[in-house]
């Protein structure tokens, strides 16, 4: 028996299944957040939407100032109710 009650055998099963679950989480959860980044970089640059040249500018446009605004209020908001 080893110093935590459990025999060997037990605790080399147990870091093995541990092993197992980490490896499948990490190859798991990679192509999640790749696919994140990718659509969002698809919908800020209007990336397929639509073919007139201005419509794609407008939203474009349109989603950079929504940005751009959301930041500015996280920011009021810290700076107002932060202190």
């Amino acid at each position: 028996m080893s110093t935590n009650g459990h025999r060997p055998e037990d605790d080399a099963r147990r870091q093995e299944e541990a092993r197992r679950i980490l490896e499948r989480t990490h190859r798991d959860s990679a192509p999640i957040l790749d696919s994140a980044l990718r659509r969002s970089g698809d919908f800020l640059s209007a990336r397929g939407e639509s073919e007139d040249p201005a419509e794609i500018w407008g939203k474009r446009i349109g989603r950079g100032l929504a940005i751009a605004v959301g930041i500015g209020c996280v920011i009021y908001l810290v700076m107002t109710y932060g202190r």
